[in-house]
């Protein structure tokens, strides 16, 4: 990303802007989706966090900053889409599941669903949600450490910490599962 075209939406080139959201769709879209599970509802989320980024993106001090302040948007606005369809669901004691959903590179060339990548995504769901974004941010998106603190503003040793118990947990569910290669 350009810091021009960053300095540029900052102080207010609607076209900058468009151009900064445009470069990072794809990304905040997964991110979306693996929160919400659903498309619509990560399209929702989507829509919001460009509104509520476009409406502060004055406040941004950083430039360098861009993608963490804009992923931690929209992770908030995953966390809003999650608590209003939480509360539209129906207090009837019932847990709702998610079906997991197998990606377009989850499947082998005869038309197998990749069991592993499964067993992995069912996995993560199974986790806190603090260690499954971390888990989430650091290898679906390749944020760094430091990325990771900013964007769930958290000390970079907490963010270290959370890793290590997502690795265990992860590894602890696997093996019940029956996974030896872990």
């Amino acid at each position: 990303m350009e810091a021009q075209t960053i300095v540029a939406a900052i102080k207010g080139d609607d076209e900058a802007f468009y151009e900064l959201i445009n470069l990072q769709k794809h990304q905040l879209y997964r991110i979306a989706f693996r929160y919400l599970k659903s498309e619509h509802d990560a399209l929702e989320a989507i829509q919001e966090m460009t509104y509520r980024a476009y409406r502060s993106i004055h406040k941004l001090k950083e430039p360098k900053y861009f993608q963490t302040w804009l992923i931690r948007i929209l992770i908030n606005a995953c966390n809003d889409e999650l608590k209003r369809l939480r509360v539209q669901l129906p207090l009837t004691g019932e847990v709702i599941q998610y079906k997991l959903t197998a990606l377009d590179d989850s499947t082998e060339p005869g038309g197998r669903v990749d069991l592993q990548r499964l067993d992995i995504l069912e996995a993560l769901d199974r986790l806190d949600l603090r260690y499954r974004q971390v888990i989430e941010l650091k290898y679906f998106e390749d944020l760094t450490i430091q990325q990771i603190a900013v964007v769930l503003e958290r000390p970079e040793g907490t963010i270290k910490t959370w890793l290590f118990q997502s690795y265990k947990l992860l590894k602890e569910y696997l093996q019940e599962r029956g996974d030896s290669h872990v």
